[in-house]
């Protein structure tokens, strides 16, 4: 009879655990791109002067790369990459919207800007595949203290329910 009630307890922790996580993180999945091709730039941080490698997999048409950092580039149908210089007065610690537009759907991704100018401007590092851009998954990025007390006190309290009703439960049945 004990291992039922602790059973119950635990499962009820676990689904206020469960139901309290979604409603945490959703807020920041509605900031990603979820496209049909997949799209990086690599590196995604680079200095001012630097070159970037711009990929794409999953297009069936020519690709137009846009930001405000680089000139316009064209991945045409049937390559996979294509590399961009940026801008010289690119500003250090900036943060720039790089744009892919693959027929008529886009996706969007990053590019910031360290400090100091780059070594070897006319280096090319090698484009990483990472597949489709589709959320954040597992991290806790984004979160602040307010939000981090109110998921623990939602935890801690259905948690301390489920023990105090545990408890009372065996008290009464003299358990």
């Amino acid at each position: 009879m004990r291992a039922i009630r602790v059973v119950s307890a635990a499962l009820l922790g676990m689904t206020a655990l469960t139901l309290t996580a979604p409603a945490a993180v959703a807020g920041e999945d509605a900031e990603r791109d979820i496209t049909s091709f997949g799209f990086d730039v690599a590196p995604s941080t680079i200095a001012a002067g630097g070159r970037v490698t711009l990929s794409v997999n999953g297009c069936r048409s020519d690709t137009k790369v846009t930001s405000g950092v680089f000139d316009t580039v064209t991945i045409h149908k049937g390559q996979g990459t294509g590399t961009a210089t940026v801008d010289w007065e690119a500003k250090p610690g900036a943060v720039y919207e790089v744009k892919f537009q693959c027929g008529n759907e886009s996706g969007h991704t990053e590019l910031t800007i360290a400090g100091g100018r780059p070594n070897n401007p006319t280096h090319t590092p090698v484009p990483l595949h990472r597949g489709v851009k589709a959320g954040v998954g597992g991290s806790a990025g984004g979160f602040d203290l307010g939000e981090i007390g109110l998921g623990a006190a939602l935890i801690a309290g259905s948690v301390g329910a489920a023990w105090h009703w545990s408890r009372r439960r065996a008290g009464e049945h003299g358990g």
